[in-house]
């Protein structure tokens, strides 16, 4: 089953159940979905439904984070559990090791060897690494790399 079918099967059974909130993030993923895919004017692929998945993922992040410093533990704990309803559907992140492992390799693969070449390494490993990692953690890593 690819992806956009599960997502609508798990709506349609969170509908029955009346689960508020996963029909609530579900509804709000579908409607980025629908946006991007009227967007690129054609169904959406599997890794560009991935790419709306990062990027609703990312400003549920970054809402937890700017609730929590407004001291809004309420509104946090509710972007949390929006955040691992999200998560479900998203690839196993990448571990530090295997993370340090695809940088060695993008490395070596395009012969990097200053900073210059930050940014085509870390092309590179979000392009291999679709949806399995952030690309500031790659970034980092990129970075802590060419600078030994």
């Amino acid at each position: 089953m690819n992806l956009t079918a599960r997502i609508e099967s798990d709506y349609l059974a969170a509908m029955r159940a009346r689960d508020e909130l996963v029909v609530g993030v579900l509804r709000m993923l579908k409607a980025a979905a629908k946006m991007r895919q009227v967007e690129l004017l054609r169904p959406l692929s599997d890794d560009e439904l991935l790419d709306v998945l990062a990027k609703q993922a990312k400003q549920r992040r970054e809402s937890i984070e700017q609730f929590s410093k407004a001291g809004r533990t309420d509104l946090a704990d509710k972007e949390e559990r929006e955040l691992a309803v999200l998560l479900a559907y998203m690839p196993a992140p990448l571990t530090e090791a295997e993370l340090a492992a695809a940088v060695d390799a993008a490395v070596a693969e395009l012969d990097a060897r200053s900073m210059k070449d930050m940014g085509r390494v870390v092309q590179a490993v979000l392009a291999a690494h679709k949806g399995r990692v952030e690309g500031k953690r790659v970034s980092d890593a990129v970075k802590a790399r060419l600078a030994s």
